[in-house]
């Protein structure tokens, strides 16, 4: 039986929490949530802390200040390691992840090793994005792509499932990316391992309340890293 652990990292993220949890446990009964807070001004973590109280599924990891996202995961894998999960989830807080489409990656592991949600094979997509950003996040997928040689078409997404003993294989300790390359290198890691890797088609929805973490010098460490990894090896 599959004991799943969803990591959901935040900052400022008071507006969406709430349903976020709500919406997971829907979709998700059997599961439990890890939220990871880095010290969000607007209380997102106090209000994780008082519903934790009365919420044995949910979880809340505070750190101070924001660290990076890949951090935040890294903490929340060796959280879910030093416990029994089977199955480890990422997914944003902001419904830009549709949390029903959690039974769909995690069944999808029955024959891989890693679930991707991806918005670029067929029937994925993006809603209420501008063309703009379509053609840099397809753009900047197909740059990894081609640099690295894999045939994954969303190297940059954030919405996953990995196995257990996938996140066994690879080495925690030698993730170096800590903004929007860490999912590249994190896919990439599960592929150099020989491990296989599916991609489940899914919507990625503009978040309608708070802001985008989004910046410049997080697509430049990202073109960075691929190169880096290119002509590296995974530990």
């Amino acid at each position: 039986m599959s004991q799943p652990l969803v990591i959901i990292p935040t900052y400022n993220e008071r507006d969406n929490i709430e349903a976020i949890i709500d919406a997971v446990f829907e979709a998700l009964p059997e599961g439990e949530i890890l939220i990871i807070d880095d010290g969000s001004p607007d209380g997102t973590g106090d209000m994780v802390e008082e519903r934790a109280k009365n919420e044995p599924r949910l979880h809340l990891m505070r750190r101070e200040g924001k660290a990076g996202l890949g951090t935040a995961y890294l903490a929340g894998f060796r959280w879910a390691l030093e416990r029994e999960y089977t199955h480890i989830f990422e997914m944003d807080a902001d419904f830009s992840h549709d949390p029903k489409d959690l039974p769909r990656l995690l069944e999808a592991t029955n024959d891989a090793d890693l679930a991707l949600g991806s918005r670029w094979v067929e029937g994925g997509g993006t809603i209420g994005w501008p063309l703009k950003r379509k053609l840099i996040s397809r753009g900047g997928s197909f740059y990894a792509r081609t640099v690295l040689g894999v045939k994954i078409r969303d190297l940059t997404g954030g919405f996953k499932c990995f196995r257990r003993e996938t996140l066994e294989a690879i080495d925690l300790d030698h993730v170096g990316a800590v903004g929007y390359g860490f999912q590249i290198e994190l896919t990439w890691r599960v592929l150099q391992k020989g491990l296989k890797v599916v991609e489940v088609p899914i919507q990625f929805t503009e978040r309608q309340k708070g802001q985008s973490k989004m910046s410049g010098t997080i697509f430049k460490e990202a073109a960075l890293l691929v190169w880096k990894l290119r002509f590296s090896h995974a530990d």
